[in-house]
């Protein structure tokens, strides 16, 4: 029942099926293996140690064994069935882990920089995502008296939600902040964006304010598009929570209900405009914003490697391909993860592009959790390639009901065969962003990297090029279908154009979008041809 469905979302769940069997049981008159996907609402992705081994057990008991780290720092479970449903999510509760408000049309789960870094200013940033996401969770007790064994409140007065209403939002809604200088966590891509300014002294002063931002988009609908964020304003500290919920409210007064396809707040902003909102911000809010600060990007980091953290403690960050802990031939990477995490009991972050960083370690003991890592064959940052270390894939198929083709099972082959090819043009050691979707949705943000695949039929991609390693530009499309086996054919005469034109410390992107997408179109066509 769709609207069953579309409640469950809400509580941190959808409904899937396993599209692997669909046939097979189609045609001996069986329904589909129904299951569900269960998530988590980590903010800024920070978890104990205690609370990733639950989730590693859950895996276990009542999920396919794995667990998938998300590119909003959150933890999923695939494969739970209908019946450890209430057990998954009443337990996840007791280790103090919620999934209300992970799936829906709510505040989802609010991303900051995961460094864990022993700095004042970066724990108060991060401290700001824990804030803001409790504040703007909702406050509805159905989630506690369905799933945790509340009491049930008798009342004949609908329970009306205080911030988001009868009718909640028009569609999801999503928070990130940024560390200035770092845009590790794509925050031009959010429905909020929040950059924070430090003083001189590198005191927390407050946030400047981006909105408007989304990479979803529907096929074969020209009104959908992905957008970034626009700059809003600069607010102080102390009023940034109400600042947050005053732009969630104007979302939900004025957001289309009448068109989902574009019932995201960027559609809003790019209707009627950034100084409209701004006016209904402000009537909300009861202050001006200021106006933005400068802000520069530096560099994108992904964290990865030994990194010190203060008081002779490191902490390391762990490359986890396409954010799938599993173990997979040679790489055991869940028995691993279990064994670090059970021996150094350290602070877990989770980071936006879907590893994992261990907090706490030890000087004297790097050497043995090194050791760790080569007994269950986990690579360090330097035994990765540039192009599997900047690569992402969503989920895709066999449990997302949208996916139109395949993402994570068939990238790790496009980024190997990738990697062959630039290592024979001597350009290994170009950080190049690459990240491949199952459906035009862009759950791993393809809009916004240098080499965007999208899924656009079964087995074929929409190839976008151009966008920034700073994540400040959109990807724009160069063809519409490439299949999946001429990917790297298609790539080779512009890697090997990159090769002899770029000019120098010049990024793929940036020469993308310097040569144009029309001379790059016309490079192609030998190359579609052949």
């Amino acid at each position: 029942d769709d609207t069953v469905h579309n409640l469950l979302k809400f509580h941190g769940f959808y409904q899937q099926d396993d599209r692997d069997l669909r046939q097979k049981l189609t045609k001996e008159g069986k329904e589909k293996h129904y299951m569900f996907m269960v998530r988590t609402k980590v903010p800024g992705g920070k978890l104990t140690w205690n609370q990733y081994l639950t989730m590693n057990d859950f895996a276990d008991r009542y999920a396919n064994g794995t667990l998938r780290i998300t590119t909003r720092q959150g933890i999923q479970f695939h494969g739970v069935i209908k019946k450890n449903l209430k057990t998954v999510i009443k337990s996840l509760n007791e280790a103090m882990i919620t999934t209300l408000g992970a799936c829906g049309d709510i505040e989802r789960n609010v991303v900051s920089c995961p460094a864990p870094l022993e700095d004042r200013t970066r724990a108060e940033i991060q401290e700001y995502a824990k804030k803001i996401s409790d504040h703007l969770l909702p406050k509805t007790r159905a989630y506690h008296e369905i799933w945790l064994d509340g009491e049930k409140v008798t009342s004949t007065e609908q329970e009306i939600e205080p911030l988001y209403g009868k009718s909640y939002l028009p569609r999801k809604f999503k928070t990130t902040i940024a560390f200035p200088g770092d845009n590790c966590v794509d925050v031009y891509a959010q429905d909020l964006g929040l950059v924070a300014v430090l003083e001189k002294a590198g005191e927390l002063k407050g946030f400047n304010v981006l909105v408007g931002g989304g990479l979803g988009m529907t096929q074969n609908k020209v009104e959908t598009h992905p957008l970034l964020a626009k700059p809003l304003g600069y607010v102080g500290k102390e009023k940034i929570v109400a600042a947050a919920e005053a732009v969630i409210k104007v979302h939900r007064d004025y957001g289309d209900r009448e068109n989902r396809k574009r019932a995201r707040l960027k559609y809003l902003i790019e209707d009627r405009g950034i100084d409209w909102f701004y006016a209904e911000v402000r009537k909300h809010t009861g202050f001006n914003l200021e106006p933005i600060t400068e802000m520069k990007w530096d560099h994108t980091d992904d964290h990865l490697g030994w990194f010190e953290i203060g008081r002779n403690l490191h902490y390391f960050g762990i490359f986890v391909e396409n954010g799938r802990i599993q173990d997979a031939g040679s790489v055991r990477m869940k028995s691993g993860l279990k064994k670090l995490v059970e021996v150094f009991k350290p602070e877990i972050r989770l980071t936006p592009q879907q590893n994992i960083l261990l907090s706490g370690i030890p000087t004297p003991r790097k050497s043995e959790f090194e050791r760790v890592l080569k007994e269950f064959g986990i690579r360090t940052e330097k035994e990765l390639s540039n192009t599997e270390r900047w690569s992402m894939a969503c989920p895709a198929l066999p449990t997302c009901g949208l996916a139109i083709a395949e993402a994570e099972r068939v990238f790790p082959k496009v980024v190997d065969d990738l990697e062959k090819e630039i290592v024979g043009l001597s350009l290994q050691n170009e950080k190049i962003t690459i990240r491949m979707t199952g459906c035009p949705n862009g759950c791993a943000r393809p809009y916004t990297s240098e080499i965007g695949l999208v899924g656009s039929t079964l087995r074929s991609y929409s190839l976008y090029l151009g966008g920034n390693f700073e994540g400040t530009r959109l990807a724009q499309l160069v063809l519409p279908v490439v299949k999946e086996e001429h990917v790297v054919k298609t790539l080779s005469p512009i890697l090997k154009l990159f090769k002899s034109e770029r000019k120098s410390s010049e990024h793929f992107g940036d020469f993308c979008m310097r040569k144009g997408i029309s001379e790059i179109q016309k490079l192609l066509k030998p190359a579609i041809l052949s």
